[in-house]
């Protein structure tokens, strides 16, 4: 019965059709020998993207077995939107799977990764989502088993000293890569499986988050509601990073990124406490830079970032939005654990 869970992998383009039909094919040798589908959804790139991965997917036979389906969506909401879309379509007879796999457009699987993070969720009562080791192209170990961000996290991560981190150990975001499979608070969407009964309990993305800390915002929800997150180092996939948010060669902070960090500190934590994090994180960033420029290193990160994390903190000060716990997801599938 156990090999029966049916999985819908949901994989979400934006832009980047060559690098979704990659990881689409990686995905569907998997799926092939499992019970699902695999879903990919055009998340309003408004380029061709989605005639070409349709073209593609007709040329290669990949729609003949009912494996694949192709979705687009008329608008580009951000990650947890379509994500949101994904979870809402369900599987092709109508009918919600027993777990869901979201998928990056520009992350690959290895091996049967989608069957060890559906048999570990079934063999673990209680957790609720669990996530895959994710390596680079080139073989580099990227982080991505976490801690919830805190004042203390703020400021440790952006003083970058040594000494910090080891006092404020508990409080690093982004834990050492676990050797085993270990219980986290959060993990990277980029291959992520999630129990069907967790999104029916807390809802799916909450789309005020266009794109950063959605990930972080759902398994602090689901946490409050009784469900685990864990990591698998088992469960591996190439992951290319940045494809469809161009972070990597970011000038200038994008709007939206200050947006999610402030959204997620309000709504979890309240007002008073979201200040306090741009304080520490204030703190630790100026004198970092003192530091840089007393032994003439130069400060990495986009250019910047402290003055416009200040004048977004200051103009959302002067224009408050409505009090957190009067807001109201934007999606009738979002729900917050009472």
């Amino acid at each position: 019965m156990a090999d029966r869970a049916r999985i819908l992998t949901i994989l979400l383009n934006f832009r980047t059709p060559e690098m979704t039909l990659r990881a689409a094919e990686a995905a569907l040798a998997e799926m092939r020998a499992l019970p699902g589908e695999l879903l990919i959804i055009d998340n309003g790139s408004d380029d061709g993207s989605f005639d070409q991965i349709r073209s593609a997917a007709h040329e290669r036979g990949w729609l003949e077995d009912g494996k694949l389906r192709l979705l687009a969506s008329p608008v580009n909401g951000g990650f947890g939107a379509g994500m949101n879309l994904g979870f809402k379509t369900g599987l092709s007879d109508g009918s919600a799977p027993e777990f869901y796999y979201l998928l990056n457009s520009d992350a690959f699987v290895q091996g049967d990764t989608i069957r060890r993070l559906r048999d570990f969720l079934q063999r673990s009562p209680g957790a609720g989502l669990v996530g895959s080791y994710v390596q680079g192209t080139d073989g580099t170990p990227h982080r991505t088993a976490f801690r919830f961000p805190s004042i203390a996290g703020e400021f440790e991560a952006s003083i970058c000293t040594g000494i910090f981190t080891r006092l404020l150990r508990h409080w690093v975001v982004a834990m050492e890569i676990p050797q085993q499979e270990t219980q986290v608070d959060w993990t990277a969407g980029a291959s992520l499986m999630i129990r069907r009964e967790v999104i029916e309990d807390i809802g799916g993305f909450d789309e005020r988050f266009f794109l950063y800390f959605e990930e972080t915002d759902l398994c602090h929800r689901a946490a409050r509601a009784g469900w685990r997150t864990h990591y698998l180092p088992d469960s591996r996939i190439e992951h290319v990073g940045s494809a469809s948010t161009g972070m990597k060669a970011w000038q200038r902070t994008p709007g939206y990124w200050f947006d999610s960090r402030r959204h997620y500190f309000t709504k979890t934590h309240g007002r008073a406490y979201a200040l306090l994090a741009t304080l520490a994180q204030t703190a630790g960033r100026s004198l970092y830079a003192l530091r840089c420029v007393l032994s003439g290193r130069k400060r990495p990160g986009p250019p910047y970032f402290l003055r416009d994390l200040l004048r977004h903190e200051l103009r959302a000060s002067l224009h408050p939005s409505a009090d957190p716990a009067e807001m109201r997801p934007t999606s009738p599938l979002v729900k917050e654990p009472k």
